[in-house]
């Protein structure tokens, strides 16, 4: 039996201004606000970002617990918030590990290549994740590309990411003047997952460009979750200008049940998720 399709959205992402689309949601009831349209449209997590008063991005405390608080009191209690701790060129390995330790959250995502930026990080990121595995947080690694996969594998083996309550996102594209990620992308990232060193873990999907409806249903299609939303495009699949991100979660979740698949639901969403040990 398929398993229910995870939707997660991604409304804002860390570059993205109101000067790119007016409904980007940035202030924190602005984010709250599109959190619950985005659940009634279908998604059972968002990926949170903040800003600070210049509207650049940011890794503050303060503005994630007002955020956080924004989406609990119009989403509700049970859509899983997911923060990010994308270095954007501003925060260094310390400062990422730092935040989260400060603000305790129930779900962040972290790239690889950043978190275990340098040989010498190897030592704070493993303690890091030792710690966030035992107070069962959920921990989302990103994986840019076939070599990220391969890195990540290793480090599993090596014992410096734990398992319990993990899962991948596989990043198809870039921050790039006309990139069109393609479902074809997505091969490689597979090709080295079910290698010798394959991990049965929950993976999920992201790509930039406006084929992201095509890519985000190969991926249901094949047992992965999906991250829709305007940090990667924002645009719907017939070209036109998508009004807010939830119609682009309405999209993939109508496409995905014209196959036959299910939406979980936040709750549903946190027992695949949370079970996992």
């Amino acid at each position: 039996m398929t398993k229910p399709l995870i939707i997660a959205v991604a409304p804002n992402g860390a570059r993205l201004t109101k000067a790119d689309h007016p409904a980007l949601p940035i202030a924190p009831r602005e984010v709250g606000l599109e959190a619950a349209r985005c659940r009634e449209a279908g998604a059972a997590m968002i990926h949170l970002h903040v800003r600070d008063a210049e509207h650049r991005h940011s890794l503050d405390v303060d503005r994630y617990r007002e955020a956080i608080a924004a989406v609990r009191r119009e989403a509700g209690q049970e859509m899983i918030v997911q923060v990010t701790t994308e270095a954007v060129g501003l925060y260094a390995p310390a400062e990422q590990v730092a935040a989260i330790r400060a603000l305790r959250p129930e779900a962040f995502s972290v790239a690889v290549r950043e978190l275990f930026a340098e040989p010498d990080d190897e030592g704070m990121a493993a303690a890091f994740l030792a710690v966030q595995a035992k107070a069962g947080t959920l921990v989302q690694h990103i994986l840019y590309d076939a070599a990220d996969v391969t890195r990540f594998q290793g480090l599993v083996a090596r014992g410096l990411v734990p398992l319990e309550r993990a899962s991948v996102l596989f990043v198809l594209g870039r921050y790039s003047a006309g990139q069109r990620s393609e479902p074809a992308d997505l091969m490689p990232f597979l090709a080295a997952w079910n290698s010798g060193h394959h991990l049965d873990l929950p993976w999920a999907l992201c790509a930039f460009g406006r084929q992201e409806a095509a890519c985000l249903i190969t991926a249901a299609c094949l047992g992965g979750d999906v991250r829709v939303g305007f940090e990667n495009n924002l645009w719907r699949p017939d070209g036109t200008l998508a009004p807010d991100n939830a119609a682009q979660v309405a999209g993939v979740a109508a496409l995905a049940r014209g196959l036959g698949l299910e939406i979980a639901s936040p709750s549903i969403a946190r027992t695949l998720l949370l079970a996992r040990r």
